[in-house]
């Protein structure tokens, strides 16, 4: 499935699938000082009077220079730091554990961003691309392609694999 981004800048943008639906929006209002994104979900509106569909709040990012930034999701408040903490050299990789239980990793590259299992099969995930204004091979928005047959962090398929 890919996701086409509206813009490179991940905390303001709109993701749509191959069809041009939202399915996602980012919302980082500009202040100073600590910033908060926003990540909203689309919801079908399941009135036929009403086609206009309605975002739903479903995370939050606090973004802080000094101290670990803030992830909100599911009703959880996690710190950066301890639960996607930074590797490498640069502290471009970043693991985490999955709903599922699995190892999981992001390697953030200069031109691309991959999620990947964190084990012996680094099986990717998902990847993002970087707009290209095809001077150099073809145009391309900037996107995220998700294999949602691999992705799925659920805890009933880490039953099935289990049982």
């Amino acid at each position: 499935m890919r996701l086409t981004l509206s813009s490179e800048g991940v905390r303001n943008t709109i993701m749509t699938n191959e069809e041009g639906q939202v399915l996602y929006k980012t919302s980082t209002p500009f202040r100073f000082g600590t910033r908060t994104t926003t990540l909203y979900k689309v919801i079908p509106n399941i009135d036929p009077d009403d086609m206009q569909d309605h975002m739903e709040a479903i995370g939050e990012i606090e973004w802080n220079l000094i101290r670990p930034s803030i992830m909100r999701l599911h009703g959880q408040e996690m710190m950066t730091n301890t639960f996607i903490p930074r590797h490498g050299f640069r502290g471009r990789k970043r693991t985490f554990t999955g709903p599922d239980g699995l190892p999981y990793r992001w390697d953030m590259d200069f031109k691309i961003v991959r999620l990947s299992r964190n084990d012996a099969t680094r099986q990717e995930l998902a990847r993002s691309y970087r707009r290209s204004l095809g001077i150099i091979g073809p145009r391309r928005d900037p996107s995220l392609d998700v294999d949602p047959k691999k992705l799925r962090m659920d805890k009933e398929e880490q039953a099935k694999r289990s049982g």
